[in-house]
């Protein structure tokens, strides 16, 4: 059974990376010869390492958390993973928007 987000829609994911000891260019070097490890059906978007080669932040798209699990098998033993489900801003602004009250309405109790 697939766990489907809401309304089967893709979620974003912050995935937040500890390179074990640091160690970049093992992660780099796996990067390199064997590609990302990504399964079908789970996309990588974009990613930002921190100047100390401490963490990386990447933002994934699925369906499916499970093929994040898989993603994360891939890379656990060069890698420690923190995963977030995230919401765009401006989603999230709309959202929140729809539930003030009108300005100069004040506030409903």
């Amino acid at each position: 059974m697939r766990a489907i987000g809401r309304g089967g829609a893709a979620m974003l994911f912050m995935v937040i990376e500890h390179f074990r000891d640091r160690d970049a260019k093992a992660v780099y070097r796996r990067l390199r010869d064997a590609g990302r490890g990504v399964p079908e059906g789970l996309r990588y978007v974009d990613s930002w390492i921190e100047t100390n080669f401490d963490r990386c932040f990447q933002l994934m798209e699925c369906d499916d958390p499970l093929l994040l699990q898989d993603w994360v098998l891939f890379w656990g033993d060069l890698v420690t993973f923190e995963i977030v489900p995230v919401v765009p801003s401006a989603a999230t602004r709309a959202l929140v928007e729809r539930h003030l009250a009108a300005p100069g309405a004040g506030n409903p109790e």
